[in-house]
C-alpha cells in the first residue's frame, strides 16, 4: 500500500508525541478521501497510545471496512480486544487473519511464529512509547506480552531485564540476563547488561569478568571496553 505524503508526515508527529497535530492532518486526509485506510490506522495507534480504547477498536474496525486484507489492523484490533475481554472475538480476528497470513500471496504456508511475531512487534512498540515517557508499569506490562508470543529474540528479553532495572528489580533484571548468557553464550549484550547491574550493586569483580568475556570472544566491542576502563576509575555506570 502506497503511503501518502500526509500520513508520512503524520507518523512523524505521532513518534514525536504531537498527538494533537497528527490527528488534525489524518483527519484532513480522511476528509478529502486520501489514503482513508491508512489514515484510519494510524489514528487507532494515536488512541491506543492515549488509552482512547473504544475509539481505536472503533479506528481499526473501519479500517478492515475499507480494506478487509489490511494484517497490521487485524492484529492491533484482536489485541484491544482481547485486553478488554472481548476473547470470543478476539479470537475470531486472530483465526481470520492467521488463516490468512498461512495462506500466503503464493498459497504456501507459514510458519504460526509469523504472526506472533506481528503482535510482538504491536507490543514492543507500544512498550517503547511507554518508556519515552519514563511510564515504566505500562511498558514492562506490553514488554512481557511481547516477549511471551517471541520467546527466542533476546532483544525483547533483553529490554525486559533493562525494565526491570529501570523498575529497580535489579533481582530479575539479572535472573533473565543470567538465562538469556546460559542460552545464548554468544548474545553479548546480555554480558554487558548483566556487568553494569552488578557493578551499579558494587560487585566489581563480576561485573569486570563479565565484561572481560565479552572482549575474549570480541575484543573489538567497544562496549565492554568502555564499561570496563570506567570501571577502573568510576564510581559508576548507567544501564541504557
Amino acid at each position: 500500500m502506497i503511503e501518502s505524503s500526509n500520513v508520512a508526515k503524520a507518523k512523524t508527529y505521532i513518534k514525536s508525541g504531537n498527538y494533537k497535530k497528527a490527528e488534525y492532518i489524518l483527519s484532513h486526509s480522511i476528509a478529502t478521501g486520501e489514503s482513508e485506510a491508512t489514515s484510519y490506522f494510524e489514528l487507532g495507534n494515536i488512541y491506543h497510545l492515549k488509552g482512547e480504547i473504544g475509539r481505536a477498536i472503533r479506528s481499526y474496525k473501519k479500517v478492515l471496512e475499507l480494506d478487509p486484507s489490511h494484517t497490521d489492523a487485524s492484529i492491533s484490533l484482536s489485541v484491544l480486544l482481547n485486553d478488554v475481554g472481548q476473547y470470543e472475538e478476539a479470537r475470531r480476528i486472530f483465526e481470520s487473519t492467521d488463516k490468512r497470513v498461512k495462506q500466503g500471496k503464493s498459497g504456501s504456508l507459514i510458519e504460526d511464529t509469523h504472526i506472533n511475531k506481528k503482535f510482538a512487534a504491536k507490543h514492543l512498540e507500544l512498550a517503547e512509547l511507554y518508556l519515552t515517557y519514563n511510564r515504566f508499569d505500562e511498558a514492562l506490562f506490553e514488554i512481557k506480552k511481547s516477549c511471551a508470543l517471541d520467546v527466542s529474540n533476546y532483544d525483547l528479553r533483553l529490554k525486559l531485564a533493562k525494565i526491570y532495572a529501570k523498575k529497580g528489580f535489579k533481582g530479575k533484571a539479572i535472573d533473565e540476563l543470567t538465562k538469556i548468557k546460559n542460552e545464548s553464550p554468544e548474545y553479548l549484550p546480555a554480558r554487558n547488561s548483566l556487568g553494569v547491574i552488578y557493578f551499579g550493586g558494587g560487585n566489581v569483580i563480576e561485573a569486570q569478568a563479565e565484561w572481560e568475556k565479552v572482549l575474549s570472544i570480541n575484543p573489538n566491542d567497544k562496549e565492554a571496553k568502555t564499561y570496563l576502563d570506567l570501571s577502573k576509575n568510576a564510581n559508576e555506570v548507567s544501564l541504557s
